[in-house]
């Protein structure tokens, strides 16, 4: 085995290695540095990773504390930050629901009642591409990030459409669910795409062909939350049936049902090293389950209303939890102890996420507003305001110094980081 090239991953931490096999084919290992801090003594970092990785020899030590030492400056490099409204979209006819960025953030997709789904400029604002086609309303939208060349689009007809996100240009219309379509997403490979109904079933599709490669059938209600873990191996999915499932996303078999809440789930997601997962539900819980075992570790108690969103940071160390009460709870992964409460909102929250650095986190309420709070203390840092109906979708770009929030105002607004220095997307050595 040779020793191609390394490929640095900012969020999380990690440095990849590109090299060839015995039979001269190129493939990639990740080391993941998902504990890289200020304080962590990179010599004695780089002697055990050349001491443990047989494709590093003494002589790349310099090289690869240069690598560390890169990716310790990047974790620090977004701590003080202040966002500003760039640009306010009046994207579509009727109502949005929902937006995402690519991985670089310099476009960003919007969908809408009106049966379509928009791509944007995210610097100027302005609309670059609309993908029409769908008979009903456009209800999921997602990029094949980190490759950003593919838009996949969910609607109310029942139907999935994958498109050339730089030409618009529609690849395949994916046709087999019963039902709506209420929640897609690709595989980290770009490979699948898994599309949830109301019709109770997922199904996996074939991105290159739009072949239905498998349908998870077994819930009984509807799926309103799928997600991949990091390796592309294993798919969840959170239903109305108060059950969540871990399913093999290579032959669509159910591995594990997660059937201990009490009321239907609201969101279910992976984290990143995909030991673990989370389960939201409208019992007001949030539980969160050894993916290895099927078993429940951890029952987050606390809220007074529904929980509506979860989301891990990068590196799967902190839990984020927002409800119907109106607040937020930051927990801590590994001992599942509360470590702080995000209150401010004067609504129900129903969108949580943390900035790729894992500094900050951003929720979405009912109140208008969208709050930027400290993910170490819970402190509240900034309120965006502006909108003049409820936000129900908010987005990090991959560098984290823009913000995307669409509202029930029929609006989008582009915020952002007045401090930011405009800096590449990860590098390549």
């Amino acid at each position: 085995m040779k020793l191609k090239r390394f490929l640095l991953r900012y969020y999380p931490p990690g440095i990849i290695l590109e090299f060839l096999n015995d039979s001269g084919e190129v493939e990639t290992k990740s080391i993941d540095l998902l504990t890289l801090s200020q304080e962590t003594d990179v010599d004695q970092l780089v002697n055990l990773i050349v001491f443990e990785e047989p494709l590093l020899k003494e002589n790349r030590k310099p090289q690869l504390k240069s690598l560390i030492n890169k990716l310790i400056t990047k974790l620090e490099s977004k701590k003080v930050q202040s966002f500003s409204l760039a640009k306010t979209l009046r994207a579509h006819v009727l109502p949005l629901t929902n937006c995402a960025f690519n991985k670089n953030g310099d476009r960003f997709i919007t969908g809408s009642y009106d049966r379509t789904c928009k791509v944007w400029d995210t610097e100027l604002g302005e609309e670059l591409l609309t993908l029409q086609g769908h008979s009903n309303v456009v209800y999921c939208i997602a990029y094949n990030n980190p490759f950003g060349d593919r838009i996949a689009t969910g609607s109310f007809d029942k139907t999935a459409k994958i498109w050339d996100a730089n030409t618009g240009e529609l690849y395949y219309t994916l046709s087999g669910h019963k039902m709506e379509i209420v929640c897609l997403s690709f595989d980290p490979q770009g490979l699948l795409l898994a599309t949830g109904s109301m019709d109770n079933t997922a199904k996996l599709w074939d991105v290159e062909t739009g072949k239905d490669i498998a349908t998870l059938k077994g819930h009984s209600g509807e799926i309103v939350s799928l997600h991949f873990n990091a390796e592309g191996d294993k798919i969840l999915t959170g239903s109305f049936d108060t059950t969540a499932k871990i399913w093999d996303a290579r032959s669509g078999k159910c591995i594990f049902t997660l059937d201990e809440h009490n009321g239907e789930i609201s969101s279910a997601q992976f984290e990143f090293t995909g030991d673990f997962c989370a389960t939201a539900s409208i019992d007001r819980t949030c539980k969160i389950w050894d993916v290895n075992k099927g078993k429940c570790v951890a029952t987050l108690r606390g809220h007074v209303d529904e929980v509506l969103d979860i989301a891990f940071n990068a590196t799967g160390t902190k839990l984020v939890t927002v409800s119907a009460d109106g607040t937020g709870r930051l927990y801590n992964v590994n001992n599942a102890q509360c470590m702080a409460t995000l209150n401010g909102h004067t609504g129900e929250i129903s969108k949580v996420t943390f900035n790729p650095q894992g500094t900050k986190i951003l929720t979405a309420g009912a109140d208008k507003t969208c709050r930027l709070w400290s993910a170490d203390t819970g402190e509240l840092l900034q309120t965006l305001e502006g909108h003049t109906d409820e936000i129900f979708s908010c987005a990090f770009n991959y560098e984290g110094e823009i913000i995307i929030t669409g509202s029930k105002d029929n609006t989008c607004k582009i915020w952002k980081d007045s401090k930011a220095v405009k800096e590449g997307p990860d590098d390549e050595f």
